[in-house]
């Protein structure tokens, strides 16, 4: 059984892995052609993909 810190760090990395799956998936092509939406969700992009990275760190000291 995980204890409850490790779980967390788990759990928010799935969350991070779905958003991140959607705004790729999904939201940038329904942003069609505007400029100012698609650099939002680029950028969201990246920051999902810093806060993965830092949570797989954090995740491999745990375990």
């Amino acid at each position: 059984m995980l204890n409850n810190h490790l779980y967390n760090l788990l759990l928010q990395m799935t969350e991070e892995h779905k958003s991140l799956w959607r705004i790729k998936k999904s939201y940038l092509k329904d942003a069609g052609k505007c400029k100012e939406c698609i650099a939002f969700w680029e950028k969201m992009t990246a920051d999902k993909e810093r806060h993965i990275s830092s949570l797989h760190k954090l995740i491999k000291k745990h375990i």
